[in-house]
């Protein structure tokens, strides 16, 4: 199985020896970040800094002007955490070393915009708008995303892209000092909290025989049992109860084209900008309904679209099986190897096999930069093995 891990160029700038450390654990590929959201990372080896904080979502490279000229959304430069070209630092460094370089490019999830835009953000049932989800039904954030997925992923040198976040994003998210656990909103809590009701999501309802006014009154009155902790959840079928079965397939009808819609066009912009043999895969949910990182969608429509998907697989394999039941394309599975956010590196060699008995073909590591040195033996030792 070809197997990748993710890195951040920070981690390999101003390291010497990190290019030389990365393949040495045995990979043969990085998936190296050309544009991230905001983050604060640790670097516990690098030589000038313990801690990186990437202040706003922005791109690793310097902006092509001329790409962007007329746009009324465009992406920001990168700050000191990532000056100049950063990535093409980093990729040349990775090349040298003999990994073969993909950019991984983050899309629908950008803070800054939402902050400085915020009309481009979702909105939910009750007004509140999420400034880290920019909604995908906007014809201006849609030209945005699909712009940024064809010069990001195609930096020169790259042999591939993953491309994340490109589908709905939600109410699901890593944000500082997060009080949001209170109430259990479960699977339909989410997905119903993640409805978006700005203008254009608006028409997109009334283009499914939704009246947008009546349907935001039905989502706050499903909500009501969920705020009172009543009421087991298990998934979509209690979408369907609570919103009642004709408008929760209405609603997942239009969202769902819209993402199908914007990932065709995305993936079709890589194309057109990549060279020939250049790999398009894309993080992916089996569950169309589902938001987030990890963008959901159909299996049977992705995999005809794109060249493959990366799966999240930390705590266990199952959501490989229904990209694999197509018999075509990439099916990368996504495992954690770092301890402290819940990985588990000492079980990588047994976790791989169990997602390529699942049908994995390939095997994405998380992360390289952000692990511990005892973490990053027991990744060799487990590749070694494997």
């Amino acid at each position: 199985m070809k197997v990748s891990t993710f890195v951040y160029p920070w981690d390999v700038n101003g390291d010497p020896d990190a290019a030389r450390r990365i393949a040495g654990l045995g990979v043969r590929q990085v998936t190296l970040a050309a544009a991230y959201h905001s983050t604060r990372a640790l670097t516990p080896r690098h030589p000038r800094h313990r801690i990186v904080t990437a202040e706003h979502a922005s791109v690793l490279y310097p902006i092509d002007e001329q790409h962007w000229k007329g746009g009324e959304l465009r992406p920001y430069a990168a700050g000191d955490w990532a000056p100049g070209d950063a990535y093409g630092e980093a990729a040349a460094a990775l090349a040298d070393a003999g990994l073969d370089v993909h950019t991984w490019v983050v899309l629908a999830h950008n803070s800054r915009m939402g902050a400085d835009h915020p009309h481009t953000s979702v909105v939910n049932a009750y007004g509140d708008r999420y400034p880290w989800a920019p909604c995908i039904a906007q014809p201006a954030t849609r030209a945005y995303l699909v712009a940024l997925a064809a010069e990001a992923a195609t930096r020169p040198g790259a042999r591939g892209t993953e491309l994340e976040s490109l589908g709905w994003y939600g109410l699901a998210h890593l944000h500082a000092h997060d009080k949001t656990a209170g109430v259990g909103l479960g699977e339909a809590g989410q997905y119903l909290m993640s409805l978006c009701f700005c203008p254009d999501c608006r028409a997109g309802y009334a283009e499914h025989g939704l009246d947008a006014e009546e349907l935001t009154r039905s989502v706050r009155a499903a909500l009501e049992p969920v705020w009172r902790g009543e009421g087991a959840d298990d998934g979509w079928p209690t979408v369907e109860k609570l919103l009642g079965a004709e408008t929760a397939g209405a609603t997942r009808a239009y969202r769902d084209a819209t993402a199908r819609s914007l990932q065709e066009a995305a993936v079709a912009a890589v194309r057109e900008a990549a060279p020939d043999d250049f790999q398009v895969l894309l993080h992916a949910d089996p569950v169309s309904y589902h938001c987030g990182a990890n963008a959901g969608t159909d299996p049977a429509h992705i995999l005809s679209v794109a060249d493959g998907v990366v799966v999240p697989c930390t705590g266990g394999a199952g959501l490989v099986g229904p990209f694999a039941a197509q018999g075509k394309g990439v099916v990368a599975a996504n495992l954690t190897v770092v301890r402290g956010m819940g990985g588990s590196p000492d079980t990588l060699a047994a976790d791989a096999r169990a997602a390529r008995d699942l049908g994995a073909t390939e095997l994405r590591l998380y992360h390289a930069g952000l692990a511990s040195d005892a973490d990053l033996a027991a990744v060799g030792e487990a590749l070694t093995e494997l």
